[in-house]
């Protein structure tokens, strides 16, 4: 038997199948925009979802894994474009095992301002030295109450709870409203946290130069330090030191005089997005 469809009948048949082609095109890209819309894809990150820097040329700004356009959308930054001979100098603050204090006396004799970024508990444990960064002219940002991995974060009640905790120790003890500066844990984020920091006000702060320095009991020598910070210096760099560690007290001092006699001026994180 001959099945054969009626020439007549092919444009129609072509036509139908056209049809539900583009029907499931246009299908697959509704669900996929709303799968974009509700439930955002993180900005690409290492495979550990941390932030993360590729040294490409020494004395270069290094390639992060999202770019500072892509960044600055939610008002997120990991150092500056610039010719200038500038640094972003920053700490981050978990804990206070007595190199604090010797840090701070080192910006002080410098006159270098910086940015602490503290966690709930620093705050709550150590208000004598959170009114001694303010007094000197310091910066105080956030780090979060509990130091968690805010990337697994999905709701905003949550994230906006970790940051406003600290909000409020902060005005406990200096009588001030903290400056809305934010700086991931561990550098793990989501492109969806950076909008909820963006929707409190909060500008984020990731960094461009840092070296493992946080192992209490495991501390870089101060050759590793040098090798790892001075060499990879580079214009509008913010850097990340942790302020528990007992290396960076011990040399911040002479790492400042190096640094100024290599040209570099210091300046606060609020001249980014400017």
């Amino acid at each position: 038997m001959n099945h054969k469809l009626p020439f007549k009948l092919l444009p129609k048949r072509i036509a139908f199948c056209c049809f539900l082609f583009i029907a499931a095109f246009a299908i697959g890209n509704g669900i996929a925009a709303l799968k974009q819309h509700f439930f955002p894809k993180a900005v690409t990150t290492a495979a550990d979802g941390n932030w993360g820097l590729s040294f490409q040329t020494e004395g270069e700004t290094p390639v992060g894994n999202a770019t500072m356009e892509e960044l600055a959308k939610y008002n997120a930054y990991y150092a500056k474009d610039t010719d200038e001979k500038v640094i972003y100098l920053t700490f981050d603050a978990g804990y206070e095992n007595g190199n604090t204090e010797p840090i701070l006396d080192a910006l002080k004799k410098h006159q270098v301002p910086a940015t602490f970024f503290v966690v709930g508990t620093y705050v709550k444990e150590n208000p004598d030295f959170i009114k001694r960064i303010k007094e000197d002219g310091h910066t105080v940002g956030n780090h979060t109450y509990h130091h968690k991995d805010m990337s697994q974060i999905s709701t905003v009640e949550t994230f906006q709870e970790e940051l406003q905790s600290v909000e409020t120790l902060y005005k406990e003890i200096t009588g001030e409203e903290m400056t809305k500066f934010y700086r991931p844990p561990q550098g793990k984020y989501s492109e969806a946290n950076l909008k909820m920091a963006n929707d409190m006000g909060y500008k984020t702060f990731f960094w461009s130069l840092a070296y493992v320095d946080w192992y209490e009991n495991d501390q870089p020598t101060k050759a590793t330090a040098d090798e790892k910070l001075t060499k990879r210096l580079h214009n509008g760099a913010i850097v990340l030191l942790h302020s528990t560690s007992k290396t960076n007290s011990d040399i911040l001092d002479e790492l400042l005089t190096e640094w100024e006699q290599l040209g570099y001026s210091f300046k606060t994180l609020d001249e980014l997005g400017k």
